[in-house]
């Protein structure tokens, strides 16, 4: 899933790339894309692009006759950008394809989707407060008034274990799955700690290690093309998407812990003490 850095990095490339450009074509492919209809996805053809904005995950492309197409590529969608669109009408059918975005200049770009669970969504709206999820957003953990006081306060009452405060969008927004296991793995400290038993060291340690983490990876990914930016975020992970490789700050086995829809990576000798974290799914399977 596209998480804060890459999206940040989206916004950049898109940023360059379609401001001061005329849409002259917005077509959705795939029915399950589009979440609204009024005004119509055809309301925002003919406007030039004035702006490009990041809202936690969510990409707005601002329009000079004040409409907003937000969109949230969900965990298998991405953007492809083309110098050259294909020539004559993109068809619905079974393909990663879910809705185009052409320019006057013949360039544009594709929303796609892989996978079954068709989850990407596209909005056309007024306002992007307009779009739920956007609404409900926490504050943007790069933002220049997001201290480190802030961030304690968004924790100390919290009952849940870090790493599922760190993914909800409500309380923290853009850090998903992959980037909450890198924080925790800089900040040395348990995914299942409770956010709420953090003491003032912790809590200083895991600011440093959100910030650092998603700064340095806001970095590599700036001035990449669209698509290269799956490829800079593997290579970039530490500890999330290896499980059995070796820590590459201590060298013990990087391990794994399974859920129903996701997993989670992580260090025991940096991060729990060296004891092995319990995969419940995999207990199940073995009685």
């Amino acid at each position: 899933m596209p998480e804060l850095p890459e999206v940040e990095a989206l916004k950049d490339f898109l940023t360059e790339n379609l401001i001061g450009h005329e849409v002259v074509r917005v077509l959705p492919v795939a029915i399950s894309v589009l979440k609204t209809y009024d005004p119509p996805v055809g309301a925002f053809e003919g406007s030039e692009v004035t702006a490009v904005r990041r809202h936690g995950k969510f990409l707005d492309i601002e329009g000079d006759n004040g409409l907003h197409v937000v969109t949230h590529l969900a965990r298998a969608g991405w953007l492809q950008w083309k110098d050259r669109l294909p020539d004559g009408p993109a068809r619905p059918g079974k393909g990663p394809l879910a809705l185009r975005v052409a320019l006057e200049t013949g360039a544009g770009f594709d929303l796609t989707e892989a996978g079954t669970q068709k989850k990407l969504a596209v909005y056309i709206v007024h306002d992007p407060q307009d779009v739920p999820g956007v609404a409900r957003l926490g504050p943007d953990p790069l933002a220049a008034d997001f201290d480190e006081n802030r961030f304690a306060a968004l924790l100390k009452d919290e009952r849940r274990r870090i790493k599922g405060a760190l993914r909800d969008q409500s309380l923290i927004a853009g850090v998903g799955n992959a980037y909450s296991d890198e924080i925790l793995h800089a900040a040395k400290m348990s995914p299942f700690k409770l956010a709420a038993s953090l003491t003032a060291e912790e809590t200083e340690r895991l600011y440093a290690a959100l910030r650092t983490t998603l700064t340095e990876a806001v970095e590599r990914s700036r001035g990449l093309a669209a698509g290269r930016l799956k490829a800079e975020k593997k290579s970039g992970l530490r500890v999330h998407g290896r499980t059995g490789e070796p820590c590459p700050v201590c060298g013990d086995t990087i391990r794994e812990v399974s859920f129903s829809d996701s997993s989670l990576q992580y260090c025991p000798t940096c991060q729990t003490g060296g004891k092995p974290l319990a995969d419940r799914r995999m207990s199940r399977l073995l009685k």
